[in-house]
């Protein structure tokens, strides 16, 4: 993704009012996940992948807001939302409620997640953190914000004095390859956490609050919008063999940019 030659397309949209109404979807949601918060039922989508009755209000919300100004784009969602209008570019790429676990058990560290492709191209980014009250966008080209103040990544650039954080299937087995990329990684920084919401970690990395994060399970709508706010902030997006990232490939090293990308990309 290279910001210095990008020109916003054509197609008689408007960047500001793009972001605007992806921002009061994400909003929105966010209240609905708030009210549901300790009075929601649970089902197991699987034993340790949990889905609650706040998750599909969220998108229901998110899908009835933009569907409603932009009725011929694209839609994906985590929770079983797909809609394709062969002749339009754009497509919305959403994740309702980002770290379902922590939600379920109170842990308050989850979002919700929107962002906005052109042709396959991630133009808007939001994630909005609804017990912080912090929203994070982005606008490609237009640099990164959170509560519209400018962010930027960390400049740590000695891995060992880094904070990096890891992404692992659900109940991953000893022998998996992300448990032995987590024990080799450990040794070389200062700490290594899980979290259990990548749409925080990626926007972390974009405001300065940690300096590295990697997974090889995540789905599109996990990472498209803290795709866009770690390049727009200034950080560095890649595989975790170096290819260009792609949200399709669930196989992601994202840090602040500097030389501890490829120092973990040697240990991962």
């Amino acid at each position: 993704m290279n910001r210095t030659d990008f020109v916003w397309p054509d197609s008689g949209t408007n960047a500001e009012e793009l972001l605007a109404i992806a921002a009061d979807a994400a909003r929105q949601a966010g209240a609905i996940l708030s009210d549901w918060a300790g009075r929601f039922t649970v089902s197991e989508k699987s034993p340790a992948n949990l889905v609650t009755e706040a998750d599909l209000a969220s998108q229901d919300r998110i899908y009835e807001l933009i569907h409603g100004r932009y009725r011929d784009h694209n839609f994906l969602g985590e929770e079983g939302l797909a809609e394709t209008n062969s002749d339009s570019p754009w497509r919305w790429v959403i994740d309702p409620l980002d770290g379902t676990s922590n939600y379920v058990h109170g842990f308050p560290y989850y979002a919700v997640n929107i962002a906005l492709e052109f042709n396959k191209d991630l133009m808007v980014g939001v994630t909005f953190d609804p017990n912080r009250d912090e929203l994070f966008t982005a606008i490609r080209g237009c640099g990164a914000f959170v509560n519209g103040r400018p962010i930027r990544p960390t400049r740590v650039n000695v891995l060992r004095e880094a904070m990096v954080v890891a992404s692992m299937p659900t109940a991953c087995l000893p022998e998996h390859r992300a448990v032995k990329q987590w024990l080799n990684v450990m040794p070389h920084v200062q700490t290594v956490q899980r979290t259990g919401s990548a749409a925080l970690n990626l926007a972390y990395i974009a405001a300065g609050r940690l300096d590295a994060f990697w997974s090889g399970s995540l789905k599109a709508w996990d990472m498209a919008a803290g795709i866009l706010l770690v390049h727009e902030a200034g950080g560095r997006v890649t595989q975790m063999h170096g290819q260009p990232v792609d949200i399709e490939v669930p196989d992601l090293l994202s840090s602040n940019g500097s030389v501890i990308h490829d120092a973990l990309q040697q240990l991962l």
